[in-house]
């Protein structure tokens, strides 16, 4: 098995022991370096490949923040590391696959790798495994999403809400629909209102331009009638 080439950046020396020290735990996590500012972490990051990065967010040159806001967009998987519960919206913003507060516990730590390494498989797998499940950003945590356990979805302008058969509450995320569309198979979902789309396996019957699933009636807007006329045959 590939390892996961990772990089950590704090300027609290104990930090980087800790890190170090977690890292070791995990065969599919190699630590390449450690930096104690995050200058000399970035100008690392400008000529090598890294697959993983943990970063404080509170630090003395630059935060870890505009660190991340700065990298390409072929810039890795990021885990924020952070004594501050208050900076938890602009990791989310940045898609960081983890938040972890400090003191960071081994249980906490290897929740956020196995989602690393879930997620680099997912990324890496052919086109038909890939549509077994997706990965959304929600509540400062990347979400794997089960294509079977998904219901329907609501747009919200800027923002979306994703309603599956195993929770109670939807999975809101910063995406819009026509974006969560691209990522999931035409074959299994389809839209039918600027403000809904459905799983096609989930409508149970359409009537009057309304789409009945297990217990809500979603309508089919006028310039998706053809929903209406493919899901009949």
């Amino acid at each position: 098995m590939s390892q996961l080439k990772c990089i950590a950046i704090d300027d609290e020396p104990l930090a980087l022991e800790i890190i170090t020290k977690y890292v070791a735990e995990f065969p599919a996590l190699q630590l390449i370096r450690t930096f104690e500012d995050a200058i000399s972490g970035a100008e690392f990051l400008k000529s090598n490949k890294v697959d993983l990065l943990f970063i404080d967010i509170n630090m003395p040159d630059i935060t870890g923040i505009e660190l991340v806001r700065s990298l390409s967009a072929t810039r890795p998987m990021v885990i924020f590391t952070t004594a501050y519960k208050n900076f938890a919206f602009e990791g989310f913003e940045l898609q960081a696959l983890d938040y972890l507060l400090k003191p960071i516990n081994l249980k906490r730590f290897s929740a956020a790798v196995e989602k690393a390494v879930d997620y680099d498989k997912y990324k890496s797998a052919a086109k038909d495994e890939a549509d077994e499940s997706i990965y959304v950003h929600s509540e400062y945590r990347l979400i794997k999403i089960s294509l079977k356990d998904i219901k329907y979805i609501e747009s919200m302008q800027d923002y979306i809400k994703i309603y599956t058969t195993i929770a109670e509450k939807p999975i809101l995320t910063l995406l819009t629909l026509k974006s969560i569309l691209e990522k999931l198979p035409p074959s299994q979902f389809a839209r039918i209102h600027r403000s809904y789309a459905v799983a096609i396996k989930k409508v149970k019957s359409i009537h009057n331009h309304k789409v009945k699933l297990d217990n809500i009636e979603l309508p089919v807007g006028n310039n998706y009638s053809e929903f209406i006329k493919g899901w009949s045959k």
